[in-house]
């Protein structure tokens, strides 16, 4: 039987219109192994340890910069004596993606298993990037105008920088294999990766499994399972997932109606969306609506 360590299902702010959180953490524990199916960097200020990352192990000291992809299993260990002190920001990745044609930051993902997932900064990098994230960290905390939009605008600068570094320092061996990589979404591509982008991206389509095993020109029955060994979850219930996080941001952050939700997440119609949110929930979306937003007036 495969076994899944915690799947971590949410963060501050995850239900907003702006699913984004960063923090400053200390540990002397370390933290427990977990995944989860939204996006997460670190950058280490203070101490020592390392981070098991899909089985890889690196070292974490000042200046380690770690970006990591939805349901990759991840555990931190402290160095005995220590105190690791580093910066956690979780988001959604609709944040590093465009409207329209424009993928946005998707090439961060294309060729995750290829490339490492974190980097080691020194010198002027070291400096730049702590530079960077303490002031996204001061906007965070502050409330001035325009304050989501600068948040946003940074949090790509620092992954455009990590990804620029990351490939600099890459040896010439593992930069050809990087290189030669089949682009998300190419037929040639049968990585796991590019098929749950393609679902984040189209999960409020009518989408069926069928239409994933044409585009990405794999068996209903292979993609059926490389989904479930990703996500821990069958392919329907990852669908109905994806759509009810979208809709419980919507309930709470809109005035919409509840059948304009169903409609904008994906569901066909209200009765469908009313009984799949209630078996998953508890409750209907309307009591979620009145239950949010008195918990949050308080």
């Amino acid at each position: 039987m495969t076994y899944f360590p915690d799947y971590l299902k949410t963060y501050p702010n995850m239900d907003s219109s702006f699913p984004f959180h960063l923090s400053r953490n200390t540990l002397d524990r370390g933290f427990r192994a977990h995944r989860h199916d939204y996006l997460e960097f670190s950058y280490v200020v203070a101490g020592h340890g390392a981070e098991m990352i899909n089985d890889v192990k690196h070292e974490m000291t000042p200046g380690t910069f770690t970006f990591v992809l939805p349901y990759q299993v991840h555990e931190i260990f402290t160095d005995p004596g220590q105190k690791l002190i580093l910066y956690n920001c979780t988001f959604s990745m609709d944040l590093l993606m465009e409207p329209g044609n424009d993928q946005g930051l998707s090439g961060l993902f294309q060729v995750m298993n290829t490339l490492p997932a974190y980097v080691q900064l020194s010198g002027h990098d070291q400096e730049h990037m702590s530079a960077l994230i303490e002031d996204m960290y001061h906007e965070y905390k502050g409330d001035e105008r325009y304050r989501q939009t600068l948040l946003k605008s940074r949090l790509k600068e620092i992954l455009v920088r990590f990804d620029r570094i990351r490939w600099k320092h890459l040896p010439p061996g593992q930069l050809e294999l990087a290189e030669s990589a089949p682009l998300a979404g190419s037929k040639a591509s049968h990585t796991v990766w590019p098929i749950i982008h393609y679902i984040h991206r189209n999960y409020q389509e009518d989408l069926a499994l069928s239409d994933l095993a044409s585009r990405f020109s794999m068996s209903i029955s292979r993609i059926s399972e490389v989904i479930k060994q990703t996500t821990g979850q069958t392919f329907v219930h990852f669908l109905h997932d994806l759509r009810l996080r979208h809709a419980c941001s919507l309930l709470v952050s809109t005035d919409m109606s509840v059948t304009e939700i169903a409609l904008e997440v994906g569901y066909g119609s209200y009765k469908t969306f009313s009984r799949i949110f209630r078996e998953s929930k508890g409750v209907v979306p309307k009591d979620y609506r009145k239950v949010e937003h008195g918990r949050r007036a308080t």
